[in-house]
């Protein structure tokens, strides 16, 4: 009887731990650094800028993450692990960020040949771009210059994914790529071959591509030439 009892006792806290964990792992106010994730991929994930995350978590210029880390994903949320602020440091750090400057987009290029197929904001896909049809292995272009801040398949639903930042409000990504000739952190001129056409939705050929202003989706078709 009495070893029955350890071991519901031992159960039950084992129970209140997981959902305590799960609690703090679900807190749409912070997210939890994994392995392999930057700062760039955890905006992207969440519909935020980076420098935005960078200053809400006085990250300086956000190199310096770590698998396990608690970040904030708002300029007043507090984090999961932490209590109201007693220190003159925490004091401070609570107060509201100035804003950043918006800059000026770059000038934009088709990043590759072929014909919108999905629309911004329609399905299949993420809805966050446009999906361009095209063949397999075709060539896939960097539509600006700028420098590659994630290359992989980390991101869900986004295949295999390249990231570019042009400055610090404009981002472009281009998704479900068969091939990836590049890698992070390197600077990429406009036009640029940058990875090759694989399978989208209903595995068919075609490039997810997408522009993102201060971290927000935006139509595509508002920066390129008409076709």
């Amino acid at each position: 009887m009495t070893f029955r009892l350890f071991t519901a006792l031992i159960l039950l806290v084992c129970i209140a731990a997981c959902g305590s964990q799960s609690t703090w792992q679900d807190d749409p106010q912070t997210h939890i650094v994994r392995k392999g994730e930057t700062l760039f991929s955890i905006a992207w994930r969440y519909g935020k800028s980076s420098k935005d995350l960078a200053r809400w978590n006085r990250l300086g210029d956000g190199s310096l993450i770590y698998p396990g880390q608690v970040l904030k994903l708002n300029g007043s949320a507090a984090s999961g692990r932490t209590s109201k602020p007693t220190s003159t440091a925490s004091r401070r750090d609570s107060k509201p960020l100035p804003s950043i400057p918006a800059q000026p987009p770059p000038k934009w290029a088709w990043p590759t040949k072929g014909q919108i197929n999905v629309k911004f904001g329609a399905k299949p896909g993420t809805g966050t771009g446009v999906l361009i049809n095209g063949r397999s292995g075709q060539a896939i272009y960097a539509a600006a210059s700028g420098r590659v801040v994630y290359a992989g398949s980390g991101l869900i639903g986004y295949g295999q994914l390249i990231i570019i930042k042009h400055n610090d409000t404009y981002l472009s990504a281009y998704g479900y790529n068969a091939s990836l000739l590049v890698k992070e952190g390197d600077q990429i001129k406009k036009g640029q071959k940058i990875a090759t056409m694989g399978e989208g939705p209903e595995r068919k050929p075609r490039l997810h591509f997408e522009i993102r202003r201060n971290g927000e989706p935006v139509d595509p078709r508002q920066y390129l030439s008409a076709r």
